[in-house]
């Protein structure tokens, strides 16, 4: 298959395996935060919330895009680290997949709510710093680090935005609501009793939520590593998405030059002319390897080139459209995102998912939400607050969980659903009776999770990277 020699596609079968598997240990990971709520409310029996859950998740995947996973595969500039050397790819993707497996797997064993995007993007970092002091870095770089700074920034908000607004819709609560509605809200579940109807409904939907924009969010980043898998090692037939015909970029490419042509160069710093160089220079080649498709083809042995110019004309576009420097009126810079985007530009051709991708990792993150739930559970649902988890307590932690990681996933930004709910629950409960409410114990364990993520993950795959370089 893929005209791949039998121990390559083995080392392919086991990497797309394990890219599975990590979506899998996310799914039964990250379930406890959509269901504890409705578990610990009485609202859903544990065996009907899990399997609903898994079902959201599904549908999350299935239905949610792909721009969370392209911002996964371009944190990392795969055409930087593919060599004439496919077991470095190798090394590079096993790395990375189990060290966030490994890290994953045992926040999970000690019931810690330990982030799944923390981790899956501390062990492309260090893949990628690993990379970067390898001989054939000749220019030192493995990392996309303007992505990675926009990633870092929304994985650091989460939390704290997760807080805040939980606290101010508590606040909300106490004041919009009826006296008779808000003692049935605020009230604990009594053991084994459902909670008034109304409050259930919220609740389900409120975990549906958070189950399907979970599934929207985290079920992408797998989608993005099996990308990075398949663009890593056989980018002859995934490195460009084959149902575009490259013939039909050819006017993009004009409208770009057209719209440069606009550009007073003299008022350019010299940064600003080495990008204008860059994408000219990229534009020039991608046209000649459209002029020479066979089939309705760019041929296989230029297709990571295809790939890399239309990947550096796009960041270099960005980068010189944001400076003032070039002058471009409003109109013309939103001609350029068009002709640039996904959905009509140049990267149409490049940021794609195979459906089969999709459903595999939509199946894969279905099931392990289906199992191994109940070790998080326990801790998001009663160790985080000193008092039990009231209905509106349950619901707001979640409305603000499901509204900003869907808000995030249109965004294409990767969030932590984990961090999100967490801190929601953590908000509710100050704002019931104050800080005195946190468990100190467990929201220490949960900092202390989320502060070595990084670090660890960056150190495993970093390691691992080395280690696999040696032996395969």
């Amino acid at each position: 298959m893929f005209g791949l020699e039998t121990d390559i596609f083995i080392l392919l079968c086991i990497c797309i395996l394990c890219a599975c598997a990590f979506e899998f240990v996310n799914g039964f990971h990250d379930t406890a935060n959509a269901v504890a709520t409705v578990i610990y409310t009485n609202s859903l029996k544990p065996t009907t919330a899990v399997i609903w859950s898994g079902f959201c998740n599904f549908l999350g995947v299935i239905l949610g895009g792909i721009a969370v996973a392209m911002g996964i595969v371009n944190l990392l500039p795969v055409e930087l680290l593919i060599d004439q050397n496919v077991y470095h790819s190798i090394a590079m993707v096993l790395a990375l997949l189990l060290s966030a497996i490994i890290w994953n797997f045992g926040t999970w064993y000690f019931g810690l709510p330990s982030s799944s995007s923390h981790t899956l993007i501390g062990s492309i970092l260090g893949v990628g710093l690993a990379f970067s002091v390898m001989p054939e870095a000749t220019d030192g770089a493995g990392v996309n680090w303007g992505k990675a700074t926009e990633i870092f920034g929304s994985l650091l908000l989460s939390p704290l935005v997760g807080f805040s607004l939980a606290v101010i819709l508590m606040f909300v609560l106490r004041r919009a609501l009826s006296k008779e509605a808000r003692e049935q809200v605020f009230s604990e579940p009594k053991k084994n009793q459902k909670p008034p109807l109304w409050i259930r409904i919220v609740l389900i939907v409120t975990c549906t939520g958070v189950s399907f924009f979970h599934g929207n969010n985290d079920g992408q980043k797998g989608v993005g590593l099996v990308m990075l898998i398949l663009i890593g090692i056989v980018p002859t037939y995934f490195a460009l998405n084959n149902e575009v015909d490259p013939k039909s970029l050819k006017q993009n490419l004009v409208t770009i030059e057209q719209t440069l042509a606009k550009i007073d160069t003299t008022l350019l710093g010299i940064e600003e002319k080495k990008q204008l160089s860059k994408i000219r220079s990229s534009s020039n080649d991608l046209n000649t390897l459209v002029a020479h498709t066979t089939e309705g083809k760019i041929r296989q042995d230029e297709r990571l080139n295809a790939r890399r110019d239309i990947l550096v004309i796009n960041s270099n576009l960005k980068k010189l459209t944001e400076s003032a420097s070039a002058n471009l009126s409003e109109q013309d810079k939103a001609s350029i995102k068009e002709n640039t985007d996904d959905k009509k530009g140049l990267r149409r051709y490049t940021d794609y998912a195979p459906f089969w991708v999709v459903l595999m990792i939509s199946l894969s993150l279905g099931l392990g939400t289906m199992v191994g739930w109940k070790r998080i559970v326990v801790t998001v649902g009663e160790k985080i607050g000193k008092s039990h988890l009231t209905y509106a307590q349950g619901a707001s932690a979640e409305l603000v969980a499901a509204s900003t990681i869907g808000l995030a996933s249109g965004l294409g930004l990767p969030v932590s659903t984990t961090h999100m709910l967490s801190s929601g629950i953590a908000g509710t409960m100050v704002a019931s009776k104050g800080i005195k409410n946190l468990q100190a114990k467990t929201v220490r364990n949960i900092l202390l999770a989320w502060v070595l993520t990084l670090p660890v993950s960056i150190f495993l795959s970093f390691t691992l990277y080395v280690f696999f370089r040696w032996i395969l």
